[in-house]
């Protein structure tokens, strides 16, 4: 497969056709996290209720593979318990390095769109940055 290859019709559309949450006003927590293979940024605020994310926004400046998986997440996240997401993750993070199966499910189920992305380790960062993001302000809003 090549490079070009990985850019499916699939995955520009989703990333063209992202949410743009903005920022939020008065986030629990927030988190800015970089590829520095890439350059791509994510920067993302997090509210919390009951042990559910019940706010989200994103500041991205991103390639497609991490405009997608930012757009996916934006879609989603919100209403999401804090130990799916935490799972959603480390599905994802499986996928990609050690050929697991893609999250699945009506919530994340367009995640299956970027599991080409595993036979391009150096598109690995990129395409994780907004869930270490989103895990990093998890975890900053646990230690409040």
């Amino acid at each position: 497969m090549e490079l070009s290859d990985l850019y499916s019709d699939k995955i520009l559309e989703i990333a063209a056709n992202q949410p743009v949450p903005g920022r939020l006003a008065a986030p629990d927590a927030s988190a800015r996290k970089s590829s520095r293979i890439c350059g791509s940024i994510v920067e993302v605020d997090l509210a919390l209720k009951d042990g559910t994310i019940s706010g989200y926004g994103h500041e991205i400046s991103a390639c497609a593979l991490g405009q997608t998986s930012a757009a996916i997440v934006a879609s989603h996240v919100v209403g999401t318990p804090v130990a799916e997401f935490r799972r959603v993750r480390e599905e994802m993070t499986a996928m990609l390095k050690a050929g697991g199966p893609p999250p699945s499910g009506e919530r994340w189920g367009e995640l299956r769109y970027l599991e080409p992305v595993r036979d391009f380790p150096n598109r690995h960062a990129s395409t994780l940055l907004v869930f270490d993001a989103v895990c990093e302000a998890l975890d900053k809003a646990a230690a409040q």
